[in-house]
């Protein structure tokens, strides 16, 4: 996946988000991008679909909607239940569709994007993971506690 940044520069009012993946510059590691390497292509394909059909369009009017919830101190968590298809879908006319074959993209996937908001429509991928593999409290408590580390240290360096 390599850095990622999505669309164009911000362009003031009502222009797209950009979004980075923070990466972690006492170790060198991104661990979005990490976990963004190990998914299998389908969910890397989900992944990307909605990287660019709904948090870059759309950044943090997300919030109060199904596809971001708030989780305090500024570690926001992107809500994916959707397959390829339905996400891909959101685009405008039936020509922008057509990459999509009849037969692909119809598998659900559930996931978890944590990120925050900064700068000038700046949407920072912190890290993620596959709650439909793990659907567990349990879980889901562990990864936000990695996400909130995550944050901590970026904000401590950035």
């Amino acid at each position: 996946m390599g850095h990622r940044e999505h669309g164009p520069a911000p362009t003031g009012e009502g222009g797209r988000w950009q979004v980075e993946v923070w990466r972690d510059d006492r170790t060198g590691t991104a661990p979005f991008e990490r976990w963004f390497r190990r998914a299998d292509p389908y969910v890397q394909a989900v992944v990307d679909a909605v990287l660019t059909e709904v948090v870059e369009p759309y950044g943090i009017d997300l919030l109060g909607t199904p596809w971001c919830r708030a989780l305090g101190e500024g570690l926001f968590e992107i809500r994916v239940r959707q397959s390829l298809r339905a996400v891909r879908s959101r685009r405008a006319g039936p020509a922008a569709r057509a990459d999509v074959p009849e037969t692909a993209g119809h598998r659900t996937v559930l996931l978890r994007l944590f990120v925050t908001f900064h700068g000038a429509r700046v949407v920072l991928l912190l890290h993620a993971y596959d709650k439909g593999r793990d659907p567990s409290e349990r879980r889901q408590r562990r990864e936000i506690g990695r996400a909130r580390r995550h944050l901590a240290t970026w904000r401590r360096t950035g």
